[in-house]
């Protein structure tokens, strides 16, 4: 899981704008923005998600 380093980020959907996944990141060692395939349930079909940051 997440240790004291790692921040949580949402995965946003470019098409829809939709947040369907989050995941934790390390800022240290990963500093540019993630930009992942993934499926986007509204669409059905699979899409860029761009990291987002979340209200804690």
């Amino acid at each position: 899981m997440a240790n004291g380093v790692s921040i949580k980020i949402g995965l946003k959907c470019e098409e829809c704008g939709d947040i369907n996944y989050t995941t934790y990141k390390n800022p240290k060692t990963f500093t540019e923005k993630m930009a992942i395939k993934k499926y986007s349930p509204r669409l059905k079909k699979h899409t860029i998600h761009k990291e987002v940051k979340l209200k804690s």
